[in-house]
C-alpha cells in the first residue's frame, strides 16, 4: 500500500504546482476574499456529502481537528500574503522549508526517525530547490521581506497541521479531514470575500473557483489519502514535486 500512497502524493504535488501561478492571476481580487472561497466551497461540499451519506462529523477528538482547522486558516491568509508580496521562487523556497519542519516535529511529537541518508536526500532536495530559483533576484524592501517573512510562518505552520492530521489520520477519512482543514476558516473569512465580491471581475472568480477545486479539494484529498500509509516526513518530502 505505500508504493500506492506514494504515487497518490506524487500526482497530489504535482497538480498542487498549479497554485502560485493560479493566485498570481487573481489580479482583482484581496487575499481574505481569495481565502474565504477557497475554504468555504470544500467545507459546504463535503459537509453536505458527508451529512447525505450518513456521517456524524463532529465526535471524538474533535477539538484537536478543530485546533488544526484554525491554524490552517491562519497558515492560509500568510500563504496567500507571500505569493502576492513577493516572487513566487521567493516564497516557494521560504515555504518549502515545512518537509523539514515536518521532520523535526514528527520526530518529537509522532516518534518517527529519519535515517542519515533520509535528512541527507532532504536537504539535497531543499538546496535542488534553491539552485533552481536562484536566477531570480531577491530583495529585503518592504514588500518583498513582508512576502518572504509570511511564507516561513505559513511553512512553519503549515508542518503543524500536518503532524495533528497525521497523529489523526486513522479516525478519520480523507473526506473528513479536508472538510475539518477548511470548517473554521469558512467562518473567518467567508464574510470578506461577500464584502469585496462587488470589486471582483468575473475572470479572477472563475480562475479562484478552478484554483479552490484543484488545490482546496483535489490536492489534499490525495495528499490525506497518501498520509495515511507514509510517514509525515516522507509525504511532505514528496511534496517538493509541487516546486
Amino acid at each position: 500500500m505505500k508504493q500506492k500512497a506514494t504515487i497518490i502524493v506524487v500526482i497530489s504535488a504535482c497538480l498542487a504546482g498549479f497554485s502560485g501561478v493560479l493566485i498570481k492571476m487573481m489580479s482583482s481580487m484581496e487575499v481574505t476574499s481569495i481565502a474565504g472561497l477557497r475554504m468555504t466551497l470544500p467545507a459546504l461540499g463535503i459537509g453536505l456529502y458527508l451529512k447525505y451519506s450518513g456521517v456524524k462529523i463532529f465526535r471524538q477528538k474533535s477539538p484537536k481537528m478543530l485546533l488544526a482547522s484554525g491554524l490552517n486558516a491562519f497558515r492560509l491568509y500568510f500563504y496567500f500574503i507571500a505569493y502576492i508580496y513577493t516572487s513566487v521562487g521567493s516564497a516557494a523556497i521560504l515555504f518549502y522549508c515545512f518537509p523539514m519542519f515536518v521532520a523535526l516535529m514528527g520526530y518529537f511529537f509522532l516518534g518517527e526517525k529519519l535515517s542519515k541518508r533520509q535528512w541527507f536526500f532532504l536537504f539535497l532536495a531543499f538546496i535542488g530547490l534553491v539552485i533552481s530559483y536562484s536566477h531570480l533576484s531577491f530583495s529585503f524592501e518592504n514588500n518583498d521581506f513582508i512576502g518572504m517573512s509570511s511564507a516561513l510562518v505559513a511553512g512553519v505552520v503549515y508542518a503543524g497541521t500536518v503532524i495533528i492530521f497525521k497523529s489523526e489520520s486513522q479516525n478519520y477519512n480523507s473526506n473528513e479531514i479536508v472538510f475539518y482543514q477548511n470548517i473554521l476558516g469558512m467562518f473567518v473569512f467567508l464574510p470578506f470575500f461577500v464584502n469585496g465580491y462587488s470589486d471582483v471581475s468575473m475572470h479572477d472568480l472563475g480562475i479562484c473557483i478552478l484554483y479552490t477545486f484543484v488545490t482546496g479539494f483535489v490536492v489534499f484529498k490525495l495528499f490525506f489519502i497518501g498520509l495515511k500509509y507514509l510517514e509525515a516526513s516522507i509525504a511532505s518530502s514528496i511534496m517538493y514535486l509541487e516546486v
